[in-house]
């Protein structure tokens, strides 16, 4: 787990499919995700605390499901954290997103991080058979769920977005709790949400001016004594 006393210098990446700098011509997806591989190998050598992939489902990135290429890295790597930025938990089970980072967190001798979001695109929603109207429902319900499941315990749950579980044990387990992050883009209520569930948080501010950025750390000072309650409930 990354300590919070020292500075953290990390890389991200949607393993973008990128042109050949000597002929111009398109990368194949296959090669773009051995590159991100090659990248991965290299920030551990230099010494680079956290790396963290991207999940899109479009034509111009390679990384469709990151913790499959974060696994790969588990196994040529030795100290590099292995994170998402991020896992676009609203369009996925947070059940089988549970077992996928407990597995890679086995592989990686505990060194898998997570970051969950709503995504800055929408396309998942729709190829994974999810209607957008339920956008804010989902992402809620689903984190709630993920918190549950990441206290290792049998889990009885009535999902109304999700699934309904009665004493269910999910596995593999894990012998360290996951460190687990939000990626927020701009909106007060997403820090209060983290906050609620003990999540750190990343800004991650990726369109508008820095305006927005100051408003937003406007808005949580002024709901400190809110996210005080949180805690204190």
């Amino acid at each position: 787990m990354i300590s919070s006393n020292k500075l953290v210098f990390g890389l991200d990446t949607f393993g973008d499919v990128a042109y050949d700098e000597r002929t111009q011509e398109r990368l194949s997806y296959s090669q773009s995700i051995k590159n991100t591989i090659e990248e991965g190998k290299l920030a551990d050598q230099l010494g680079i605390d956290v790396i963290a992939l991207g999940e899109h489902h479009r034509e111009e990135y390679a990384i469709s499901s990151p913790d499959t290429v974060l696994a790969a890295l588990a196994m040529v790597t030795k100290n590099i954290t292995l994170g998402t930025g991020v896992t676009v938990l609203s369009s996925d089970d947070p059940v089988r997103v549970y077992e996928r980072f407990a597995t890679l967190n086995a592989l990686s001798n505990g060194r898998a991080q997570i970051m969950l979001g709503r995504g800055s695109f929408t396309e998942s929603f729709p190829l994974f058979g999810y209607d957008l109207r339920d956008y804010e429902d989902l992402f809620e319900e689903k984190i709630a769920l993920f918190n549950e499941l990441l206290k290792g315990e049998p889990v009885t749950w009535q999902g109304r977005v999700t699934q309904t579980l009665e004493n269910a044990q999910v596995y593999p387990k894990m012998e360290e709790k996951l460190e687990t992050y939000v990626g927020v883009g701009g909106s007060p209520d997403s820090i209060i949400r983290a906050a609620k569930y003990g999540f750190s948080v990343m800004l991650a501010v990726i369109g508008g001016t820095r305006y927005v950025l100051i408003n937003t750390l406007i808005c949580i000072n002024v709901r400190r004594q809110n996210l005080a309650r949180l805690f204190i409930q």
